[in-house]
């Protein structure tokens, strides 16, 4: 399980508390905050790995001050070494709301939405859940 939560504050880490007890205990977590690649790239190509979520690990990039351009070459290679491996890959779908009123809110929204578009070109399935139903999602 590799995990890209910080806790920044006492709420996070009491949501960050549970997930972890929430998990079999014979998993592995490693936490992976801005270095999801080497975080994938260290585990056996006969593991299975949840990734979860490529929405904070964007959040954390654009906190640590790397430009848009910047996370979209760090998700290629990202999406290109999970491709050679099993596992599934955790995002939220940020793009359906309004647009935001601020220049960050914005970059997030589109940085998010291509980052989730290259992981998705490297995937053997992408799955929307809304309300607890999954829609496979097909390329047009």
């Amino acid at each position: 399980f590799i995990a890209t939560a910080t806790a920044g504050d006492a709420e996070m880490e009491e949501r960050i508390r549970g997930h972890r007890s929430s998990r079999p205990e014979h998993w592995s977590t490693v936490d992976a905050p801005l270095a999801l690649l080497p975080a994938i790239a260290a585990v056996s190509t006969h593991d299975f790995l949840i990734v979860d979520c490529l929405t904070l690990w964007v959040s954390n990039l654009l906190e640590s001050g790397q430009s848009a351009g910047e996370i979209r070459a760090l998700a290629e290679g990202t999406a290109d070494e999970l491709a050679r491996r099993r596992g599934v890959v955790v995002t939220n779908e940020v793009g359906l709301g309004i647009v935001p009123a601020n220049e960050l809110a914005r970059t997030f929204r589109d940085v998010l939405g291509a980052v989730n578009s290259t992981f998705a070109a490297r995937a053997e399935r992408s799955l929307l859940m809304v309300a607890g139903r999954t829609l496979e999602l097909k390329q047009v």
